[in-house]
């Protein structure tokens, strides 16, 4: 059996990852993948994961942040791109596609519409949601308001993000031995520059691969309030000037790492935004969560909600306040995270099992 996974975004992190391990979850059951991701995508999730994809248009809206414009602008692009990828997929002869959140669902189930080929539509975002589930069968997550509604279309299941059970194969020490390391080169230039201890806790701040002005401007303005905490932050600005933002004499700026599940078994409280797979991966280790709202474009997705007593939430504003008020209770929090992590577990092997099933049964 082969499986064409389009995916939307750059192919770094956050819709990477869910398509990566929903392809590795695929590979374990015996069905060979092939990826397709926008012509202008690095990709270097995938690179670094010894894959290659095939380039086509994957034209985005904009998420949960598009408007009527750019969802028109983007809806013209996507009617080229769905035919497009229609000929990619009769010339690889796929099985089964699995379009991957806001416009890589949108162009793979309506591409594979147009070759009368099985689809799993696998679902976030309020368009491709309108779109896919009215195509074919449908998996949608948490940041989806159908996720919350009691009563779904027969065609649409429900999910957790696809975690990998080796997210928790992360080592502590190696973590440690890896940020002593990059501390110590800052120290080389900047004598001031913070050196990790082990005798403080750890806060993680992150966006997933890119960093939102809100994160940079959250992370920086908190590291000069206290030293009581290792600061860590993980990810690319998603603009050169925020750079200047993460001194090394507050914070511990890490930049773009392929180490994450060490660094999960390391920290103590990490503060997220409310959505992704950052936030599934952090209730699978069992690491409490604080939401920092409204980081990418505004948009909210009540995620206390979904994970109750292990989320919480916080602005600019209360965010200080916040950390201090979940550092005291840590231990209870962290007891809390337990149900949803294995709930999460068993979210990648239905996944696979939904779409294999799909394809099996139109064949």
């Amino acid at each position: 059996m082969k499986a064409l996974i389009v995916v939307t975004g750059r192919g770094l992190g956050g819709d990477a990852v869910i398509g990566l391990n929903i392809i590795k979850s695929l590979e374990s059951q015996g069905v060979k993948c092939e990826i397709a991701l926008d012509s202008s995508a690095p990709g270097i999730l995938f690179k670094n994961k010894g894959y290659s994809w095939h380039k086509i248009s994957v034209p985005q809206a904009g998420g949960h942040a598009a408007s009527k414009f750019t969802t028109l602008k983007a809806g013209v692009k996507t009617i080229q791109a769905a035919f497009q990828c229609r000929g990619l997929i009769k010339k690889i002869n796929a099985d089964v596609v699995v379009g991957v959140i806001g416009g890589g669902a949108v162009v793979g189930c309506l591409a594979a519409k147009l070759a009368h080929t099985p689809s799993i539509g696998i679902l976030s975002t309020p368009l491709d949601t309108k779109i896919c589930t009215k195509l074919n069968k449908c998996i949608i997550f948490p940041e989806s308001l159908m996720f919350r509604e009691k009563t779904i279309p027969p065609n649409v299941f429900k999910s957790y993000f696809p975690v990998r059970s080796n997210i928790l194969d992360g080592d502590k020490n190696q973590a440690i031995s890896k940020i002593k390391q990059h501390c110590q080169e800052q120290i080389a230039k900047n004598p001031n520059a913070l050196d990790f201890d082990e005798n403080k806790k750890t806060i993680l701040f992150s966006s997933g691969s890119t960093i939102f002005e809100k994160m940079a401007r959250a992370v920086s303005d908190y590291s000069k309030l206290t030293d009581k905490y290792n600061i860590v932050l993980v990810g690319l600005p998603l603009e050169e000037e925020y750079y200047d933002w993460f001194n090394p004499e507050n914070m511990i700026y890490l930049s773009y790492i392929d180490w994450i599940n060490d660094l999960y078994k390391l920290v103590d409280l990490a503060v997220l935004t409310d959505d992704g797979m950052m936030l599934s991966e952090a209730m699978m280790c069992n690491l409490p969560t604080i939401a920092l709202l409204k980081v990418k474009y505004g948009r909210y997705h009540n995620m206390k909600e979904v994970f109750k007593g292990a989320v919480f939430e916080a602005n600019n504003e209360n965010l200080a306040q916040t950390i201090d008020e979940v550092i005291l209770k840590l231990d209870d929090v962290k007891a809390k995270t337990i149900s949803y992590g294995d709930k999460i577990s068993k979210s990648e092997n239905f996944i696979a099992k939904t779409i294999i099933n799909e394809a099996k049964s139109n064949n």
